[in-house]
């Protein structure tokens, strides 16, 4: 139980960077990678919540804490839970062939904004390393 509640708040931390990375890009560049964070549309049996609304942003931290979780035991079963180099290249790798989601959905960014891919990807780069990092310090 200690884990899940240290794993919770590591998908949190990491989650709010993020997020916070997305929302500097899409200040300062114009990107609109960040709402990507937030975007249900995609998800048949969820509604469309909107970019910033409230059941947005907690399906951002449902997912970061979820995923983070699942992750950690599914390496753990594999002795390979301490491995910061794993979290980053499966989040990674992850973020970025989940990008062609956006092209389920009618909202920006587009399917083919390289910039935004490259956003999305470094961005959920830096989360994983967080992640890896943090559960290797405090799990």
């Amino acid at each position: 139980m200690k884990d899940v509640l240290k794993l919770s708040l590591i998908g949190i931390i990491a989650g709010v960077i993020l997020l916070g990375i997305l929302k500097i890009v899409q200040l300062a560049a114009g990107s609109d990678a960040y709402v990507l964070l937030f975007n249900t549309d995609y998800i048949p049996l969820l509604p469309d919540w909107g970019p910033e609304d409230v059941g947005g942003i907690a399906f951002h931290f449902v997912f970061c804490i979820v995923s983070v979780g699942a992750l950690f035991f599914i390496l753990k079963m594999v002795h390979l839970e301490r491995s910061i180099l794993l979290y980053f290249l499966i989040y990674t790798i992850g973020s970025a062939v989940l990008y062609v989601l956006t092209g389920l959905t009618d909202r920006e960014p587009a399917i083919d904004d390289v910039s935004a891919w490259a956003y999305w990807t470094s961005a959920h780069a830096v989360y994983a390393g967080v992640v890896g990092w943090l559960v290797r310090s405090w799990v």
